[in-house]
């Protein structure tokens, strides 16, 4: 599905969202990176490379983001976009399951997941595997679209993206059911109590929770324990 939708996803994204997604983007930069020090960061379902080249831009010049993601259709766009921007040498994108990734214990500084952990068929699998690469004292930062919880505000939230999204991304993309299934991957997501105790449970500590835009995205950090 995504290796169907790649050429059109970043503009779809930025019009579906009417740009406030590169806010959100920014407000999680600022948990991930850390301008005084060099750091291995690791961006998970990094689809077509949006969040790992914001990340690029703001890090130290010694450090490193290694971008995962299943979809080679989109890893192609973000690579066409690294030597756009020349940042092969400090971004890397690769294709590989967040769930059983190759890399070694301990291995990065920080990961992040923006807007893709909804759609991984273990979640608990892959917050276990990334604690696994993370350094102790190491951050993961989650970026996910949510349902607002102001009844108002969520009946437009879900007359918008259940029946206007689908239209608008159907139409662009040409694939309907990509656009039918967003929408039902984000209403089925955990409510932000029941993912905060998952995430807990799975064994981050300090886990704490923002919301942005009345709710519409939430951003979730926990640490490794040292």
């Amino acid at each position: 599905m995504f290796d169907g939708i790649a050429a059109d996803y970043d503009r779809l994204n930025h019009i579906m969202s009417l740009g406030i997604d590169r806010s959100w983007r920014r407000r999680a930069i600022k948990e991930i990176v850390s301008k005084d020090r060099d750091q291995e960061i690791l961006d998970i379902a990094c689809g077509t490379g949006d969040f790992s080249i914001a990340i690029a831009r703001r890090m130290s010049s010694g450090s490193h983001v290694t971008g995962l993601d299943l979809s080679e259709g989109m890893l192609a766009v973000m690579r066409e976009k690294l030597r756009a921007e020349g940042l092969e040498g400090r971004v890397s994108a690769g294709q590989g399951d967040c769930e059983a990734m190759g890399f070694a214990d301990a291995l990065f500084d920080a990961a992040a997941i923006a807007f893709g952990i909804r759609n991984f068929e273990h979640r608990e699998k892959a917050l276990k595997e990334i604690l696994r690469v993370l350094k102790p004292g190491g951050k993961l930062v989650i970026l996910e679209l949510s349902v607002p919880s102001n009844p108002v505000i969520r009946w437009c939230y879900n007359l918008y993206f259940t029946r206007i999204l689908p239209l608008i991304g159907g139409k662009i993309s040409g694939d309907k059911a990509a656009y039918r299934y967003l929408p039902a991957s984000v209403l089925n997501f955990p409510g932000k109590r029941e993912w905060m105790t998952t995430m807990a449970t799975c064994g981050y500590a300090g886990v704490r929770h923002k919301a942005f835009t009345l709710g519409i995205c939430r951003m979730y950090i926990g640490i490794k324990p040292l």
